[in-house]
This record gives C-alpha cells, sequence and structure tokens, in this order.
C-alpha cells in the first residue's frame, strides 16, 4: 500500500475526518468568535457535510473556514493530496504535474499550490542564533528583475537573502530590492538575536553588522579562503543548492510578485526535512498545521 492509497486522499467524509483531527485534535474551535465549548452538526440535505453551529456566537462554520482552503470548490480529498505532493517533493513539484495528477486545470492547480505555499509560511517566528550560537547568512540570484537589462553581473537578477541557525538547524529567507546595508541590516537586526555569531563572507553590505552581534566573522572568497576553524557560509550554501535546483528545474520560471512564496515553500522543507527525522507524513501535518488564518483569494 502506497501512502496515496489512504482513504483520506479518494473520500470527501475521510478528508474532511482527518482534517478536522489534524486541526481541532481536542474538538471544533469556532473561528468567529474562538471558542471551543459547545457546538453541533448540522444534518440533513439542507446543509452541506461537515457543517457546524456555535452555540455562543451562533455562526455556521465548517473546518475550511477561516483557512486557506475556505470557499474552494475543490474537492477537500485533492486538496490534501496537492499538500501531500508538495510536502514529499525535496524540489518542489509544478501546477502542471498537480494538474495532470489531480485532473483539475492548471489555473486551479497554480492557485492551490500557491495556496499551500502561503499555509507554509511561518507565523510570527522567533529571533535565530542566542546563547552565542552562530547564525549564517548569504546572498543568492536568481531569475530578472522586472524591467532590468540582462547584464554580465547579478544587478538584473532578482536577490534573496537567507539565513540558517546551525543550533536549530532552520533557515530563513528573504527576498531583497538590493544588497546594500541599509536594506539588509534590518532584516538581520530583525530575525537574529543579538547574543549570536553571525558568520559571512567578505561582502561589504555585511561590514556594518559587526556592533549589531557577539561578534562578526567573515572567511574571504577572494583569497580562497572557505573555511577557517568552524567559520563558514557552507550551511546556507547547501541549502541555495536545493533551491536553485527546485527552481530552475522544475518551476523554471518565477515572476519576483510570487518569490516569497516560492521561498516559504523551499524554508518549509528545510525545516522538516528527513535529516530532522520528518517524514513525509508529519512534514504533511505540519503543512496542515499552518493553514489557518492565512486565507489567499486570487485576486
Amino acid at each position: 500500500m502506497t501512502a496515496l492509497n489512504a482513504p483520506h486522499f479518494h473520500d470527501d467524509d475521510k478528508a474532511r475526518a482527518y482534517l478536522e483531527a489534524q486541526r481541532w485534535p481536542n474538538g471544533p474551535v469556532c473561528p468567529h468568535c474562538g471558542s471551543a465549548g459547545e457546538h453541533y452538526r448540522l444534518e440533513g440535505k439542507a446543509h452541506r457535510a461537515g457543517l457546524l453551529k456555535c452555540c455562543d456566537c451562533r455562526e455556521q462554520f465548517s473546518v475550511t473556514v477561516g483557512t486557506v482552503f475556505e470557499r474552494s470548490k475543490i474537492p477537500l480529498s485533492k486538496w490534501l493530496c496537492a499538500v501531500y505532493m508538495l510536502c514529499s517533493s525535496k524540489k518542489g513539484v509544478s501546477s502542471h504535474q498537480i494538474h495532470r495528477t489531480l485532473g483539475v486545470t492548471y489555473k486551479t492547480a497554480w492557485f492551490m499550490t500557491h495556496r499551500i505555499r502561503e499555509a507554509m509560511r511561518p507565523s510570527n517566528p522567533a529571533p535565530m542564533g542566542g546563547n552565542g550560537g552562530a547564525v549564517e547568512a548569504d546572498e543568492t540570484f536568481i531569475g530578472r528583475e522586472p524591467g532590468k537589462v540582462k547584464k554580465p553581473s547579478f544587478h538584473h537578477k532578482m536577490k534573496v537573502l537567507s539565513l540558517v541557525d546551525r543550533q536549530t538547524k532552520q533557515v530563513r529567507s528573504n527576498v531583497v530590492d538590493d544588497l546594500r546595508p541599509s536594506t539588509l541590516l534590518p532584516i538581520l537586526r530583525e530575525n537574529i538575536a543579538k547574543e549570536t555569531r553571525l558568520m559571512t563572507d567578505e561582502a561589504g553590505y555585511y561590514h556594518r553588522a559587526n556592533k549589531d552581534f557577539m561578534s562578526h566573522e567573515t572567511v574571504k572568497h577572494k583569497d580562497d579562503e572557505y573555511v577557517r576553524g568552524d567559520v563558514k557560509p557552507h550551511t546556507v550554501e547547501n541549502y541555495f543548492s536545493v533551491f536553485k535546483r527546485g527552481m530552475v528545474g522544475t518551476y523554471q520560471h518565477c515572476a519576483k510578485d510570487h518569490l516569497h512564496r516560492y521561498l516559504a515553500e523551499f524554508d518549509f522543507r528545510y525545516n522538516n526535512r528527513t535529516a530532522l527525522e520528518v517524514t513525509d507524513a508529519e512534514r504533511t501535518r505540519r503543512a496542515l498545521a499552518g493553514i489557518g488564518g492565512k486565507r489567499l483569494t486570487y485576486r
């Protein structure tokens, strides 16, 4: 029996029961008033399957209300299939592949994948590092900035800044408009605790970070120095290798308006990877845990 033979991938009632168990492990919670008290199910032909009514605010709701699945006409079993496919593929799954596999239109598959990526985006993440731990920072370039003329250097490309916490083995990525210190330093300060060893290459835009953290240590690539003791940006560079293989090999093209969601997808899979003993099924459950409060409309 393969993973995709599970009942909740083929039966909408079982899919609803599975999602309710993931989202409400201790019983239904009203998305309108937040009540975890008494609720009852509305049965009969006059009501759609899975509908509940809150005894406190008297509002009706289902497990998809207040989530990225809200008001979707796509069967819930297909939603769960798409989430599993996106979570279990190391370098992503194209919308064309989901469109062919699930039997939905390409436009629908494209919208589904973006809503799933939105669910993967972390909410209120804690500062990285601290307690003398090390955080690596590095930037990479991909695609082309809107309206930019192609040049031999990287200036016409879209720019990504990623941070990797060596202690927790977690990554956090941001799309940046430029590589000026005035752009990068606020991101570093917002995401990294002060009691942290910051590790970068010798790029000039990191120099002013010396006073913001416990230490700022660099390696000089221009002098063929790539590691000095434990000072190295190799972890974040390894993350970039997976990110770029997925973006070039699987997705091939990405507009800047959507790049932050693709980064959320690759960050999520990296932070819940097999090397951290997270299985495909557990990674899917963790993605479903993030569907609440992130409704995304097509517009």
